[in-house]
């Protein structure tokens, strides 16, 4: 089995993922160090305690998620859960690596471009802060919300709610994956038939409902299983290691 030295993996993750291009809420790289050697990685969306013990099962020494630890406004203390997972990390000497917006973004890995895919759409230009929203005009005349939601449904495993019109046609549809509903506006303004994300707020059901544009939250966790797994697949090719991406269920 090949491996890849920790730190060098970590240089070319930064690099890779132009993780100093964004304003972030929480550190994006190797935010626990455990061994220096690099052979099996596992991915998975949060670094909760159930996918760590179902990456060490697996036999993996690092873990790449897109939601690690230390967030702005967080407690700074290691107590409760983030003592738990600190400690297996630790006592198994296992490295984890974050990286959220960078992930979000990334014109080849990104959860972004990676749902378009998974959905049949392309980026034609980006909106919103740091150019996290995509904007991609639709080639099927006959494409209507309802279609598109069957298809999502099909595609992500549940079923995503939406607020609008099943039966209106599509010609530019708007998307950012995980926690966007704040980004709608500014969808809206770049000329969006339909908005697509992880989740809705109450204030967004009647933005939706008053500017006429649709609006389909698929599941935040649904919504980015995509990213971490093609930056996974990526470090495989690249370095020789093993991969495996690893799905914790959740309902969000």
């Amino acid at each position: 089995m090949n491996s890849k030295d920790r730190d060098e993996l970590a240089k070319y993750l930064a690099a890779t993922l132009d993780i100093n291009r964004f304003r972030d809420y929480c550190p994006n790289g190797l935010q626990v160090q455990g061994t220096a050697s690099v052979k099996h990685m596992v991915t998975g969306v949060t670094a909760s305690l159930a996918l760590l013990e179902a990456a060490h099962a697996a036999g993996a020494d690092t873990v790449l998620v897109h939601h690690g630890y230390f967030w702005r406004g967080d407690d700074q203390r290691v107590v409760g859960t983030l003592h738990k997972r600190l400690k297996f990390l630790l006592e198994h000497d296992m490295n984890l690596f974050a990286y959220h917006l960078p992930l979000d973004a990334h014109a080849e890995f990104g959860n972004n471009v990676r749902l378009g895919l998974q959905l049949g759409l392309s980026i034609h230009r980006y909106f919103g802060e740091q150019d996290l929203g995509c904007v991609g005009d639709v080639s099927d005349a006959t494409l209507t919300v309802g279609q598109l939601q069957n298809k999502i449904e099909k595609i992500l495993g549940r079923s995503p709610l939406l607020i609008g019109d099943a039966s209106k046609k599509l010609n530019t549809i708007a998307w950012c994956t995980g926690a966007a509903q704040q980004s709608f506006a500014e969808a809206i303004n770049a000329g969006a038939d339909l908005y697509i994300s992880g989740e809705i707020s109450e204030q967004t059901v009647h933005l939706a409902r008053e500017s006429d544009v649709a609006y389909l939250a698929c599941g935040h966790h649904a919504t980015e299983r995509y990213g971490v797994q093609a930056i996974g697949q990526h470090c495989a090719s690249q370095f020789g290691i093993t991969h495996q991406f690893i799905d914790i269920p959740n309902p969000v």
